[in-house]
């Protein structure tokens, strides 16, 4: 019963376990902080110089009324502000009120040479206004895609409002994410570990386990312990050499 109950459910699930196999390891494999992309841009630590911010925020209100969340920061070498007007963000350049959003393509291109950690050229550069791409939330749109000659296809999203690297990607990215979509056998384009069919594949596998272990035990241990005590009981029959020359004495 056993081994029909194995053999059945083996069949059943035998690729999923050949996926979990597969993809555990590649997940396993690359360093996270590689997969999320954190070696393909630098940590810039310039320092703002306050002399040049001449451009004074009472100009800026009265300018942007509605301006809120203002912060001062740096767009590659120049200073800027950022700020809020409803949910769409704005940059200013800090020194004369210029308006620097929303990016242009080359300017969204020199912003991601700046923090690309590569010395890669740019292959490619697009705006992408609406249905982002797989990996890319839309929350961030509108964003630049600055793409770069590597290997690996590594690219920068630039947020074409703010001018911030708002997420990064490679081909061992996107690899990666198929993987894990896969090991969690994510096949409604959900993201959820926690979906009724790994649930009921789980609990699958713990019944093929289980099985495993009664044909280990009825099909390797217990033939050997009853071969062992087989043996036993015939060495206690059999009668020792001592015994029978002291018999002919």
């Amino acid at each position: 019963m056993s081994h029909k109950i194995h053999k059945w459910l083996m069949l059943f699930i035998g690729v999923q376990f050949v996926i979990w196999s597969v993809t555990g390891a590649y997940m396993v494999f690359f360093d996270i902080d590689y997969i999320h992309g954190d070696s393909l841009v630098v940590a810039h630590q310039k320092a703002i110089k306050p002399e040049n911010l001449t451009y004074a925020t009472a100009k800026l209100f009265k300018k942007y009324p509605d301006a809120k969340n203002l912060s001062v920061g740096l767009l590659v070498d120049r200073e800027v502000y950022r700020f809020k007007i409803a949910k769409q963000q704005f940059i200013i350049d800090a020194s004369n009120g210029e308006k620097l959003s929303p990016l242009n393509k080359s300017t969204a291109i020199e912003v991601a040479k700046y923090h690309y950690a590569g010395k890669e050229d740019v292959l490619n550069a697009k705006l992408i206004l609406a249905n982002p791409e797989f990996g890319l939330s839309a929350r961030h749109l509108p964003v630049w895609q600055v793409d770069f000659d590597h290997f690996s296809a590594p690219a920068l999203f630039i947020s074409a409002n703010n001018g911030k690297v708002v997420s990064k990607r490679h081909r061992f990215w996107y690899i990666f994410d198929w993987m894990f979509r896969l090991h969690i056998m994510d096949y409604g384009d959900e993201e959820n570990a926690g979906n009724w069919l790994l649930f009921f594949i789980a609990i699958l596998a713990i019944f093929a386990v289980f099985s495993g272990l009664v044909l280990t035990y009825f099909k390797a241990i217990k033939p050997r312990l009853n071969t062992r005590k087989t043996l036993g009981k015939s060495k206690k029959k059999r009668p020792s050499s001592r015994s029978s020359v002291g018999g002919k004495s």
